[in-house]
């Protein structure tokens, strides 16, 4: 099997992706986030996965390397990372009462042969009506700036659900192992 690279810096992804017991190193490529002018989430979650595993090619000659993305969408609109209390707080009161659609581009690059598949798993979550109160109980606890939709699921965050819908759970948190088993399989790595 080609030595597996993980093209991220997230904990969480590395969390992930240490549940499938294969032996990994992770690097954190360095690429433009910057969404194209009328780029659709789809299109930008599958091109950020694609180029963070690309950025690290030269590095990685003979590797299977894993990028990922994830965009959160309500009512059309792109959600990043909030990176501090005020967007965080404005995320969530958007979020109450509403469903947000989670798109998580991953791909996966064997760059010995140049074989690149790539993909963008939906993952649904719907929220329940949050007051005030709430919403700063939680984000004093959990303090998710990194985080798209300002919530981590893995932790306190799942209370603000009334109900998720997706056929991979773990896409919500960053790496949709699901699909990237498929993959994997794909370049013949055995799992388990």
């Amino acid at each position: 099997m080609p030595p597996l690279v993980l093209a991220s810096s997230s904990p969480y992804r590395r969390e992930l992706l240490s549940r499938l017991r294969l032996p990994f190193t992770w690097s954190a490529p360095s690429i433009d986030e910057t969404p194209f002018p009328g780029e659709s989430a789809d299109t930008l979650v599958r091109r950020l996965a694609a180029e963070k595993a690309s950025a690290l090619a030269k590095e990685y000659p003979h590797h299977l390397l894993i990028g990922s993305d994830q965009v959160a969408v309500l009512n059309g609109r792109i959600l990043g990372k909030p990176h501090d209390l005020l967007r965080a707080r404005a995320q969530l009161q958007s979020a109450s009462g509403n469903s947000v659609t989670f798109l998580t581009g991953l791909a996966l690059l064997n760059t010995a042969s140049g074989t690149a598949q790539i993909d963008c798993i939906p993952f649904t979550v719907h929220f329940r009506h949050l007051d005030a109160a709430r919403i700063e109980r939680y984000l004093a606890a959990e303090q998710p700036f990194d985080c798209a939709g300002s919530f981590k699921s893995e932790g306190l965050g799942v209370s603000l659900f009334r109900a998720t819908e997706g056929e991979d759970a773990t896409s919500l948190i960053g790496l949709p192992l699901i699909r990237l088993v498929d993959m994997l399989l794909a370049e013949n790595v055995q799992i388990p």
